[in-house]
């Protein structure tokens, strides 16, 4: 597989080896010794998978206080994946990372504990899994605004569909105040 570093601490771009022909594909989609060689060596707890339609726009989500690392990708259609570091320690806070992942690239993005995370679907339909470093607690769910104009992220689609609790999501500013 090849390991693509991004602009933020930790978080990867993952291109499985592909292997096609004319009955299709096959690819390892987690292998442990190979993730662990790669950097990501936190233990999965726990596998998600979620389907929604084009438009839909999720997150930016994080766990305050169990924050989860989550390798990400998709099966079906396409996404656009983002990770935000919302650390007010880190010299890169209220930057992002944005990418494509989709059934065709079969790229992973590997967005470590404490990030925010999140993506809108830009297919028809969209088949996203994530695994989990930790379990998900309800109480302990963080999100940041999508929309942030301090983070400024180019999303591709115009007028999302959101959760009512994504709406009311805060901004990076105030998610930092609420910390200090």
């Amino acid at each position: 597989m090849k390991v693509i570093e991004t602009a933020l601490p930790g978080v990867l771009i993952i291109e499985p080896k592909v292997f096609g022909d004319h009955r299709g594909f096959f690819l390892e989609s987690f292998q442990t010794e190979r993730y662990r060689d790669a950097g990501i060596d936190l233990p999965f707890v726990q596998d998600n998978h979620s389907r929604s339609q084009r438009g839909v726009l999720r997150g930016l989500h994080f766990q305050r206080t169990r924050p989860q690392g989550k390798l990400v990708s998709v099966s079906r259609g396409s996404v656009y994946d983002v990770a935000v570091d919302i650390n007010p320690e880190s010299p890169t806070c209220g930057q992002y990372v944005g990418v494509e992942l989709n059934d065709e690239n079969h790229r992973q993005l590997w967005v470590p504990p404490g990030y925010a995370h999140g993506f809108c679907v830009l297919s028809e339909v969209a088949d996203f899994q994530y695994k989990c470093t930790d379990l998900y607690f309800p109480e302990d769910e963080g999100g940041l605004i999508w929309n942030d104009p301090e983070v400024n992220i180019p999303w591709p689609i115009e007028q999302p569909l959101l959760s009512g609790k994504d709406q009311l999501n805060p901004s990076l500013q105030q998610l930092i105040e609420q910390k200090g």
